[in-house]
C-alpha cells in the first residue's frame, strides 16, 4: 500500500459476523488496523501517515466475498468462446452459434457453453438443429450446468458415436426410439467426444484465468476454492494455469484448489494427490482439498436418491440416478484421505448421495478421531430430513448455491415432476440446516450460474429470483428455508473462508488481511427484496485495490 493509511467511512460496516452503523474501517500494511466509530477513526492514523480516504456515501463495506466452489479457468476461457449464457431461448441459442460460426471460419470445431436445458425440455436439443446452423465442421456446446453437452452429427461421426455405442458406466447417450443418438450426451458421456476437440493451449487456459480474476474481482469476490483441479470432461488440468500466474505475479486472489478424484480409479491414487499437493501449493495457491462426485443432477435424472424418480405422471421409474463412487469404498477413501490431511469437498445432489457422503465422512471420524480439515458438500439439492442435523453432528460444513432455490423453469418444469410433492419439500434446506447448527458457506458454480454473490444472497433471503417478485409464479420457494440477511452475508464471508482455510480473511477486526468489497448501498437498513440491486464499487485484496467500477 507504498505506506498509505486507508479510512473507509460514511456508510455502514458487515464484519463478517454482525452489521455496524456509523463505524469506519481503517487498513495499513495490508491489514485491518481498526474498525471504530467514525469519530473514532483518525485516532488510529499516526501523525505523518497518508490517508487516502473512501467516502462509502452510504454504501457498506463488508470482508471480500468468498465463494467455496467455482470453476473459474475454465469460466473465463468459456466466455473467450462461444458465450450462450446470457442467451435464454432456442432461437437464441441458434443463431449466436451460427453467428459465431461464420464469425470464426478458421477454427476446426465450433465450441462453447451456456445454454439451458429446461429451454428444450426432457428430450434435449438434437444434432440435426445443430448441423443446421453448422455444417461445415463438428460443434460441441456444454449446457449451462455442465452435466451435458449438444454435439452435431459431424461430431457425432468423427467420435464414432451411433446407435451401436453402449452407454459409459457414468454417462448416457440421449436416445430416439430406434436407438439413434439424438445430440444429447449426459455426464460421462461427454467424453465420448470431447476427448475429440483439439486442446486448449496453455496460453489460452492463463488468459482464460486472467479473465475470470477480473470478473470475479467486479463481483467483490477475493478468494475461491476452485472446484476442480485436473483433468475432467475433456478439459485439462488448470494447475498449470495458476502456477504460471503465482509466478508472475498475476494472481491476485487467495485459491484454495480441490483435486480431482478420478472416479474410475481407486485409492492407488491417493499417494499421486499426495505428491500433487506438495508440487502444486505455491504462493496464494494452496491445492489442499480433493474433490469428488458423488451423484450427476436431477434435470438428468442421475442425481442419486434414495427412492424412484417419478415418470412426470405420479408414477415410480425404476431409476434411482447415480453413484459415481461405491459408497462403501467412498467411506474407505474419505477415511484414507482425511488420515493424509485431505479437505474433502463432495458434490451431492440427490438425497441419497448427500446420505453417502455424510457416511464417508462419519466413517472418517470415526477411525481417525475429530480432524481440522473442514470438509463439506456442494449443492445440497435434496437432503432427507433425517440428515439434516447430521451436518452439525460432524462438523461437516453446508456449501450451499443459493440462487437455485427457487422457482425457475428448470425447478418448475424439470424437477418438481419427477421428484414428488414430498421431495420437493426437502430442497435447499438452508434454514434447517443453520437452525440445526451445521456450518454454512456458500458458492456459486459458475460457470453454471452468475457469480455474482449479490444475486445469491438475495434468493437466500428471499427464494426468489431478484426483480421477480410480485410475477405469476414467482413465489417464494420454501420460504421456511430462508436466511437472515446476516446469515446468507456471513455465508459468503466468514463462512467461506473458513471452508477455504482462510482464517486470515473473511472478517474485519484488528490484524485481520484487508480483502474487502465495498456495495454501492447499505442493503442492512432497507428492504430485503431490494438486496439483489445491490453493487460492487470496489474490490480490495490485501488493502490493494482490484477492481473499480469508475
Amino acid at each position: 500500500m507504498d505506506g498509505r493509511v486507508l479510512l473507509l467511512r460514511n456508510g455502514g460496516v458487515f464484519d463478517g459476523h454482525a452489521y455496524r452503523r456509523g463505524a469506519a474501517v481503517v487498513v495499513a500494511d495490508g491489514r485491518v488496523r481498526a474498525v471504530v466509530a467514525e469519530a473514532e477513526a483518525a485516532s488510529y492514523v499516526a501523525s505523518g501517515e497518508r490517508v487516502e480516504e473512501v467516502d462509502l456515501a452510504g454504501g457498506l463495506v463488508l470482508p471480500g466475498f468468498q465463494d467455496a466452489h467455482v470453476h473459474p479457468v475454465q469460466g473465463g476461457v468459456e466466455r473467450m468462446r462461444c458465450d450462450l449464457s446470457e442467451l435464454s431461448t432456442r432461437a437464441e441459442y441458434l443463431d449466436a452459434i451460427g453467428a459465431y460460426a461464420a464469425a470464426h471460419p478458421e477454427r476446426p470445431w465450433v465450441v462453447g457453453s451456456g445454454w439451458t436445458l429446461s429451454e428444450f425440455g426432457t428430450e434435449g436439443p438434437t444434432a440435426d438443429e445443430l448441423t443446421a446452423v453448422v455444417p461445415d465442421r463438428p460443434a460441441m456446446l456444454l449446457n449451462r450446468d455442465h452435466h451435458g453437452a449438444w454435439v452435431n452429427q459431424r461430431a457425432l461421426e468423427l467420435a464414432g458415436v451411433h446407435a451401436g455405442t453402449p452407454d459409459p458406466a457414468d454417462g448416457r447417450v440421449q436416445r430416439d426410439a430406434a436407438g439413434a443418438p439424438t445430440g444429447m450426451l449426459h455426464e460421462g458421456a461427454m467424453v465420448l467426444v470431447s476427448r475429440q476437440v483439439p486442446e486448449t493451449s496453455d496460453d489460452e487456459y492463463h488468459q482464460g484465468l486472467l479473465t475470470a480474476q477480473a470478473y470475479l474481482h467486479s463481483f467483490g469476490i477475493t478468494a475461491w476454492q476452485d472446484a476442480i483441479l485436473g483433468e475432467y470432461a475433456g478439459g485439462a488440468d488448470a494447475t498449470p494455469a495458476y502456477l504460471r500466474a503465482v509466478d508472475s505475479g498475476e494472481l491476485t486472489a487467495r485459491v484454495r484448489g480441490a483435486l480431482w478424484w478420478q472416479r474410475d480409479r481407486g485409492a492407488e491414487q491417493i499417494p499421486e494427490l499426495v505428491e500433487r499437493r506438495a508440487a502444486s501449493t505455491r504462493g496464494r495457491l494452496v491445492a489442499g482439498s480433493v474433490k469428488v462426485m458423488q451423484d450427476g443432477i436431477a434435470e438428468n435424472f442421475t442425481a442419486g436418491l434414495t427412492a424412484p424418480y417419478l415418470d412426470g405422471c405420479g408414477h415410480d421409474t425404476e431409476n434411482l440416478g447415480l453413484s459415481f463412487v461405491d459408497p462403501a469404498a467412498l467411506c474407505r477413501h474419505v477415511t484414507a484421505l482425511d488420515a493424509e490431511g485431505f479437505q474433502v469437498h463432495v458434490h451431492a445432489i440427490g438425497d441419497r448421495a448427500v446420505r453417502e457422503a455424510l457416511d464417508a465422512f462419519e466413517a472418517a471420524r470415526d477411525a481417525n478421531g475429530p480432524s481440522a480439515n473442514r470438509h463439506h458438500i456442494a449443492h445440497l439439492q435434496v437432503v432427507h430430513p433425517d440428515d439434516v442435523p447430521r451436518f452439525a453432528a460432524l462438523g461437516v460444513s453446508a456449501n450451499m448455491q443459493a440462487l437455485w432455490a427457487q422457482l425457475d423453469e428448470q425447478m418448475v418444469e424439470m424437477t418438481i415432476p419427477f421428484l414428488g410433492e414430498e421431495r420437493t419439500r426437502w430442497q435447499y434446506p438452508f434454514g434447517g440446516l443453520r437452525r440445526s447448527g451445521a456450518h454454512l458457506a456458500a458458492g456459486s458454480d459458475w460457470p453454471v450460474t452468475t457469480p455474482d454473490p449479490l444475486q445469491a444472497i438475495h434468493v437466500a433471503v428471499n427464494r426468489s429470483a431478484y426483480g421477480e417478485e410480485g410475477r405469476a409464479g414467482s413465489e417464494p420457494f420454501l420460504p421456511e428455508q430462508a436466511l437472515t440477511l446476516t446469515e446468507a452475508f456471513a455465508a459468503y464471508t466468514s463462512g467461506s473462508a473458513y471452508t477455504n482455510h482462510l482464517d486470515g480473511t473473511g472478517r474485519l477486526e484488528p490484524g485481520a488481511l484487508a480483502d474487502l468489497a465495498v456495495l454501492d448501498r447499505d442493503p442492512f437498513p432497507g428492504d430485503p427484496g431490494e438486496v439483489g440491486a445491490a453493487r460492487v464499487v470496489r474490490t480490495y485484496v490485501g488493502g490493494v485495490e482490484v477492481f473499480s467500477a469508475s
